[in-house]
């Protein structure tokens, strides 16, 4: 559940956040809102990990539940808390570019796509389109941003440079961005439309760093197939997937995650990203509470699907708390349900160590050599 924070982490000031900056996503969203409609997510410990507004704590939910606790310095960003959800944890922080990139930098990857380029500064991704939308046009020179994450975007209108091209001029970035200019990931941010009206289309495609070995590998390894929807192959460079579908909505990701529980593989890792991306960056409490609701239901029928030897996992990488006068990532614990009908419920994991708790858990579940950090779950 990308973004869904369950509270400040401890070490949320070493990321910038202090003050109003310091997020409590789900609690802080259920306020603003006056109460969240999430039966299913409550049946399963959700009100019991958290003090949600809309109603009490279950005396005996069917789900483990508790938080977990980010130890990777990475960032408080996807890639970061998906890879120590599978084991990896990142020990010092990728480069982040707050004046913009250095003009060698630049000039460098100017060079290498034949084109000068627009912006080269921190910006909303929305705002700087709309800003500099426009003038690409004209221009057809592409529209390079970052944040306060390790990320080098590139923007495009879809009419003006193919999405075929816009993601090859972010390869060419990704060979570039290595060493002391790693940055995390780079990102192809299409859009659509005419000037004032400009829209993202769901052709992003994200290009990270590639990653450590971790779980996903060692399933591979011992022919567990591994499926994956949404962002998820792409934050693990595609390695270890049997399956994978990149999927653009929460909708989509949910109509995925039943296709692949229909075919042969053992692990599905799914990323709802909605929360994050349509309602946490755009400061929008009630499209965040609506989000969570419509997730609700989308859950009652994955459990429903659900075998007598099938377990389900829920977690969130970051949080984005809407409700923030910050439109950034905030630095938060995430929360953890688990359930199974093989596994007792009601019990409080309390707050834990570390995301890679999740990859211990897989590695006792499947029989295969666990990272070296992380307490399975049961």
């Amino acid at each position: 559940m990308d973004g869904c924070g369950a509270g400040t982490a401890p070490d949320a000031e070493l990321f910038g956040d202090k003050g109003e900056t310091c997020g409590n996503t789900l609690v802080n969203v259920a306020k603003a809102v006056n109460g969240l409609s999430i039966p299913t997510l409550r049946s399963l410990g959700l009100g019991n990990a958290l003090n949600l507004v809309g109603g009490a704590p279950l005396e005996s939910p069917k789900g483990r539940f508790g938080r977990l606790r980010e130890q990777s310095l990475g960032g408080k960003d996807t890639v970061t808390g998906h890879w120590e959800m599978m084991g990896v944890t990142v020990p010092k922080a990728f480069p982040t570019y707050p004046k913009g990139f250095p003009k060698e930098l630049v000039d460098e990857f100017c060079k290498r796509i034949g084109s000068e380029i627009l912006g080269n500064y921190p910006a909303s991704g929305t705002k700087i389109i709309a800003d500099l939308g426009p003038e690409h046009m004209e221009t057809k020179k592409p529209i390079l941003y970052t944040s306060a994450d390790s990320v080098f975007q590139i923007a495009c209108h879809e009419d003006i440079i193919p999405i075929e091209r816009l993601y090859e001029i972010c390869r060419i970035a990704r060979e570039i961005l290595v060493g002391d200019y790693g940055v995390q990931r780079v990102i192809a941010r299409p859009f659509e439309g005419k000037p004032g009206a400009f829209r993202r289309t769901e052709r992003r495609k994200d290009f990270p760093i590639c990653p450590p070995e971790n779980i996903i590998d060692r399933l591979d390894k011992k022919g567990i197939k591994v499926a994956g929807v949404g962002v998820v192959p792409e934050v693990f460079d595609g390695r270890g997937f049997a399956w994978k579908k990149r999927t653009q909505s929460n909708e989509e990701h949910f109509k995925a995650t039943l296709e692949a529980m229909d075919t042969d593989c053992r692990f599905i890792f799914t990323n709802f990203e909605d929360f994050d991306m349509l309602y946490g960056h755009r400061q929008d409490a009630p499209g965040f509470a609506k989000a969570l609701e419509t997730f609700d239901g989308y859950l009652k029928t994955i459990m429903d699907k659900m075998g007598p030897n099938d377990l389900i996992m829920l977690t969130a990488d970051h949080g984005n708390d809407p409700t923030s006068p910050s439109t950034d990532h905030s630095r938060e614990y995430a929360p953890i349900l688990l359930y199974s009908p093989q596994v007792e419920g009601g019990v409080n994991l309390g707050t834990r160590e570390t995301f890679a708790d999740i990859s211990a858990t897989l590695a006792k579940i499947f029989d295969v050599e666990p990272m070296n950090i992380g307490t399975p779950l049961f």
